[in-house]
């Protein structure tokens, strides 16, 4: 028979790990970007986590053990300790542990040159509440949806007509502020060929809940019939 406590333990543990996967998960990437902020944010609920037991573990030893007398001198030197130790090194090493972990990561979602390689772009343009999706060179505008080849690397230029949004594909990669009167740059990757879902990612009015982007990843050679086909069309 299951004790009174594990069962809701049990239910709350697999309610928060159904969190980890699904079409807008960080937690599930589909390409490089996305694993690396899957990653660090692992490496960050990890060091959490690790903050979290040596704090209850300092708790509860303070409160189990038995005080003893110390001198005025003694006491000043085991407070110094402690703020000298809890206060300023244990928060540096942190600091330090976190941004050696988190910078390089950063670092491979940045739009660099790929070498003897040049990366194709697409411009996405937000309105309230919907998105424009433009392919450069050819004649080809949609709405709501955006086509990816799988494997390769693309450069999503992201610009707003009107109030500030925000571009969001959680299994691609991070998300970006889509600013009117401004283009930023985004590089994401599809591992695999699929349907992905993007979404606005910063509060734009009434209709922001449903300002809803539908990925579609191909095969490259599919990618490239699809755009020889929608031309014709």
């Amino acid at each position: 028979m299951i004790p009174s406590l594990t069962l809701p333990s049990l239910i709350i543990t697999l309610s928060f790990l159904s969190g980890c996967s699904g079409p807008q998960s960080i937690l599930n990437p589909a390409g490089p970007s996305a694993l690396a902020v899957s990653r660090l944010w692992w490496g960050m609920f990890g060091f959490s986590v690790t903050v979290l037991l040596v704090v209850m573990t300092l708790w509860i030893y303070a409160m189990r053990r038995k005080p003893r007398p110390l001198t005025e001198a003694q006491a000043d030197r085991i407070n110094q300790s402690w703020i000298i130790g809890g206060g300023l090194v244990l928060p540096i090493a942190g600091i330090v542990a976190l941004l050696s972990f988190s910078i390089p990561m950063g670092y491979r979602m940045l739009p660099l040159p790929v070498a003897g390689q040049s990366v194709p772009y697409i411009d996405v343009i937000g309105h309230q509440w919907w998105w424009e999706v433009r392919y450069p060179d050819t004649d080809i505008v949609l709405i709501n949806e955006l086509h990816l080849p799988a494997g390769t690397p693309v450069d999503i230029h992201v610009t707003s007509s009107d109030v500030i949004h925000s571009f969001w594909v959680p299994r691609l990669a991070g998300k970006i502020d889509m600013i009117p009167g401004r283009t930023n740059v985004l590089r994401i990757e599809a591992d695999a060929p699929g349907q992905l879902l993007g979404k606005c990612a910063e509060f734009c009015g009434v209709g922001h809940a449903h300002m809803l982007l539908e990925v579609q990843v191909h095969t490259p050679e599919d990618y490239e019939a699809w755009l020889e086909a929608y031309e014709y069309e």
